[in-house]
């Protein structure tokens, strides 16, 4: 049963985000921070009263350890929102993305105010980086461009369109490249060039980490592996198992199992699944719990940002009547260990050294459904610098919903202080008028 936070009465978080509404972002002073290293800057055009805002779109040299396309100089993608902060230096933070959705339609959904690392840039006044790992958004997707690569049990969505007929491929049973594409030391290592690079070029020790479902097996891990490099981890939404694959016995992260991993078992034989538009509507549809909980006609926009990012895919899939091609999301296939329970306690490193901070929507189906659980996650967590916070009426996709503004003051507040209202240790319950309510 809910309680009142003991220690005062409930504290309400709108004020920022109200002054935020009203008011806009604020003038802000002229950009001055040095730039270099970066393939592509522009200036933000005048949108939310926002032109000190700078967008730089990084292309990150990385030498691969997807099986794919092993020891090939790739370059991961990055893009960077930073505006003169009055801060020297400003603090960096990076934001990973999940599964399936790219990073940019994730984390800068550029309409209204659901811009995630807009907010953070100019309003908390962070030098915000986002990465694509290779397989998703705008990072290279190895063996992704070949329709024959789906999955074979999803091939029917491809037909007419790439695919002429069923038996166009060499298979009927088995990819092209019968493997799963990437698994977790892939990403490991992608993170680990990508908040080197950042290090390096903003001139900084640590990096803040911000990531949304999935990517918890990627920030979760990498910290307790490189405490030094890591400030402080936000989980959103984060996946977790307490019972999950385990890595290889007798080591702290190698995989348990040769690399890359094919069939059988079948379920990673191939290099990537497809989600359709319709698909991802009825995942946050299952999810819609209260009136007004997402704004009418945001999801065109959703899907309209997935396929800027997908060059390949918003090509393929169902022809609609107008002849316009409606798309696919390409989704690349992991094979992922090492989150689970046992490792999650490891060095006593989150919560510890590696302050940590979740957040989840109470609606939540993907984070909540057996064998995951969130709170398995914060009871796991071995430091006592940790906090927790499930929102009222908002689901695994908050970001694009109307509980975005609690997201992203809780996040702001997080990554300034290492505290939210004062409290730096403890499980809350966020209601839909901003009260926290100790659990």
């Amino acid at each position: 049963m809910l309680k009142t936070v003991a220690r005062s009465m409930n504290r309400t978080l709108w004020r920022g985000v109200l002054a935020w509404i009203l008011f806009g972002f604020g003038t802000g002073s002229q950009f001055e921070l040095a730039i270099a290293g970066q393939i592509e800057c522009v200036q933000d055009t005048p949108v939310q009263d926002t032109p000190n805002v700078l967008t730089c779109d990084h292309r990150v040299p990385h030498k691969s350890t997807v099986p794919a396309n092993k020891d090939e100089l790739v370059e991961l993608f990055v893009r960077e929102r930073v505006k003169d902060s009055g801060k020297e230096p400003p603090k960096v933070v990076l934001m990973i993305h999940g599964l399936s959705v790219p990073v940019l339609a994730g984390f800068e959904l550029r309409t209204d105010h659901y811009d995630w690392a807009l907010w953070l840039a100019q309003a908390g006044g962070f030098d915000v980086f986002m990465l694509d790992f290779q397989g998703s958004g705008r990072s290279p997707r190895p063996m992704m461009d070949d329709p024959c690569n789906v999955n074979p049990a999803q091939r029917s969505i491809l037909i007419p369109n790439p695919l002429s007929d069923p038996f166009q491929c060499p298979s009927q049973t088995e990819a092209s490249y019968p493997f799963q594409l990437i698994n977790s030391k892939s990403d490991w290592d992608e993170l680990d060039t990508v908040v080197d690079y950042i290090r390096n070029l903003r001139g900084v020790d640590k990096v803040a980490l911000v990531s949304w479902s999935q990517g918890s097996f990627r920030v979760g891990p990498y910290a307790i592996q490189h405490p030094d490099k890591v400030e402080s981890v936000l989980f959103f939404a984060p996946i977790f198992n307490p019972g999950g694959r385990a890595s290889k016995a007798g080591t702290r992260f190698d995989s348990p199992a040769a690399l890359p991993v094919s069939s059988p078992p079948a379920q990673f034989g191939f290099p990537m699944n497809l989600t359709t538009r319709t698909a991802l509507m009825n995942s946050w549809g299952i999810e819609l719990g209260c009136e007004g909980q997402r704004e009418e006609g945001i999801q065109d926009f959703v899907w309209s940002s997935i396929m800027d990012n997908d060059t390949i895919g918003r090509n393929w899939g169902p022809v609609l009547p107008d002849a316009s091609v409606e798309g696919v999301m390409r989704v690349r296939n992991p094979f992922l260990w090492g989150w689970n329970s046992t490792t999650v306690g490891l060095d006593g490193t989150l919560g510890g050294s590696v302050p940590v901070l979740i957040i989840y929507g109470e609606l939540d189906k993907q984070v909540s459904t057996a064998p995951f659980s969130v709170p398995a996650l914060y009871d796991n967590v071995p430091g006592s610098h940790k906090l927790s916070f499930k929102v009222q009426c908002a689901g695994h996709f908050m970001v694009w919903e109307k509980q975005r503004r609690v997201l992203h003051h809780i996040s702001k507040e997080w990554l300034e202080h290492g505290a939210v209202e004062g409290f730096t240790n403890g499980s809350f319950f966020v209601d839909t008028e901003g009260n926290l309510i100790a659990q």
